[in-house]
């Protein structure tokens, strides 16, 4: 995404306030957020947040980052304990006058099981392509975050489905 789309969509993060979740926002410092993550080190910020869903209590670190530093930003979700990535999106498309980010989930595990956890997300899904509508104003921001937190934990739960219903363990 361009960086004004990123700037435009932290600046109504921050000036929402969803009634199902908390927003923290992360201290920059020069513009990046260091001894975050050895994938975040040095590269370009816009903002970061901690986000927290109140009802079971799940955060992820949401940062817009310069990603590959090439000025082609990317919202980067990270988990709560800061091991991985969730998720990593950078394009945004315009589909019936709305802006969305367009994400497709693609495991790469070396297992040979890559087409089942595929087939799960599809199945949660309905597609293994996310469509999620970029709020355009403050009060779009707790469906955004829903739907974000939706994709996280459909995610999380594709990449293990296979060790869930392993019948050899």
């Amino acid at each position: 995404m361009e960086k004004t789309q990123a700037v435009f969509l932290a600046k109504h993060i921050e000036k929402s306030s969803p009634l199902s979740f908390e927003i923290k926002k992360l201290v920059l410092v020069s513009g990046t957020l260091p001894k975050f993550h050895q994938w975040t080190n040095g590269k370009k910020v816009v903002a970061g947040y901690e986000i927290t869903q109140l009802d079971s209590d799940t955060s992820y670190y949401f940062l817009f980052i310069d990603w590959h530093r090439n000025d082609n930003y990317y919202l980067v979700i990270y988990t709560h304990n800061k091991s991985t990535t969730v998720a990593e999106i950078r394009q945004v498309e315009e589909i019936d006058g709305l802006l969305q980010f367009v994400w497709s989930y693609n495991p790469l595990k070396r297992d040979g099981k890559n087409d089942q956890r595929k087939a799960y997300f599809k199945q949660m899904f309905g597609t293994t392509t996310v469509h999620i509508k970029l709020p355009t104003e403050e009060i779009g921001v707790e469906r955004f975050c829903e739907q974000m937190f939706k994709l996280c934990l459909n995610r999380m739960t594709a990449d293990r489905i296979v060790d869930i219903f392993d019948s050899t363990n």
